[in-house]
């Protein structure tokens, strides 16, 4: 990966944006968009378009949700801990001893996640089978309530510390890769399809609050219109101990991005992804999604009369917590996989599945 593409995606992750608070990671995506779109769009949801060929007969939306999980202050007792409620689905397991960041209007204040010890725990709560966000708190060191509210507000966003971690090989571990890869990707693939290929328009869309309901990429995709759209998010990697690939399948970090297939998926649009895979050797795995997936595709595929929508993952283990980790060479070959996969769409492109 080049220098300048991995900057932005360490600077991605580096960018606080829990679901509903991603000013600061968008200003990096509208930063690095501006170095080659045509123009670059906020809509009034916060999703940022950055758009080439705008004009063309057939529109591509691309989406990839810059949004991340996270938590948000919901009391302050007084003792100065911080009660906090979960923004998104959160493990409350991963949570436990957690180094954390509350974006407070003074800035940045640093915090860990305590709960009780065991030792201090009555038998009955010991055998409390569900941990829930309510049994733990933030502490920021505050001595009292008062302390505490000279600094934070009810409502202030929390993060997990946004530290980005180098592992052997390719891989890196960080929290927030579900999916600043994919904002990374939908803007990088925006970068690196040739203009003299480049038949379509494309609107590569870092959308919000996906984590919360699909939110940014149905007001987005309701603006664009597109003729099809292309949802890049990550993907459960089962390549791990404790996993079944009999109930999960099989998805492996380093192996390329995963390709979908499935009622969401548009089969035309999904073959002319395989055959630019193919011809240009790029690697990727075949995902089985039986149901509506999760994903920006979901939100894009029903939007207006219909759209044919595509959805590529990227292998991601630990999905939803601090160390989510995921392979760089996937990560680029998603952005190539979309960028060829947009060269072979023109004004002739018949999605009509027959």
């Amino acid at each position: 990966m080049r220098d300048r593409s991995l900057q932005f995606f360490m600077d991605l992750i580096e960018a606080p944006s829990p679901s509903g608070y991603e000013q600061p990671a968008q200003a990096v995506v509208r930063e690095y968009a501006a170095e080659f779109a045509d123009d670059v769009r906020t809509d009034v949801h916060g999703n940022v378009i950055a758009i080439r060929n705008a004009d063309a007969p057939v529109r591509v939306m691309l989406a990839g949700h810059v949004d991340q999980i996270g938590l948000m202050v919901q009391h302050v007792d007084d003792s100065g801990m911080l009660n906090v409620a979960a923004i998104g689905g959160i493990d409350p397991l991963v949570l436990v001893s957690a180094r954390v960041t509350v974006h407070a209007a003074g800035g940045p204040i640093p915090g860990v996640i305590g709960r009780k010890p065991i030792h201090l725990m009555s038998a009955e709560a010991r055998g409390k089978e569900r941990l829930e966000c309510e049994d733990l708190w933030v502490d920021i060191g505050a001595k009292d309530r008062k302390a505490a509210e000279k600094l934070v507000e009810i409502g202030d966003p929390i993060t997990f510390d946004l530290h980005f971690t180098r592992l052997l090989g390719d891989l890196i571990a960080a929290p927030g890769c579900d999916d600043k890869v994919g904002t990374f990707t939908a803007i990088e693939a925006l970068r690196l399809v040739p203009k003299t290929r480049l038949k379509c328009g494309v609107f590569a869309v870092s959308t919000v609050q996906e984590e919360i309901g699909l939110r940014g990429a149905r007001t987005s995709a309701f603006g664009i219109d597109p003729h099809a759209g292309i949802a890049i998010d990550v993907t459960h990697a089962t390549d791990y101990c404790g996993v079944d690939p009999k109930r999960t399948g099989k998805v492996e970090v380093g192996k390329g991005p995963t390709v979908s297939r499935g009622g969401n998926i548009n089969p035309v649009l999904r073959a002319i992804m395989v055959g630019a895979a193919k011809e240009k050797k790029i690697p990727y795995q075949n995902e089985p999604e039986p149901h509506a997936t999760g994903t920006d595709a979901n939100a894009i595929q029903i939007n207006r009369a219909g759209v044919a929508a595509a959805l590529v993952g990227i292998p991601n283990r630990y999905m939803h917590s601090s160390v989510e980790v995921i392979s760089l060479a996937d990560l680029e070959n998603a952005a190539k996989l979309v960028a060829e996969t947009l060269a072979r769409i023109d004004p002739d492109t018949d999605f009509t599945p027959m």
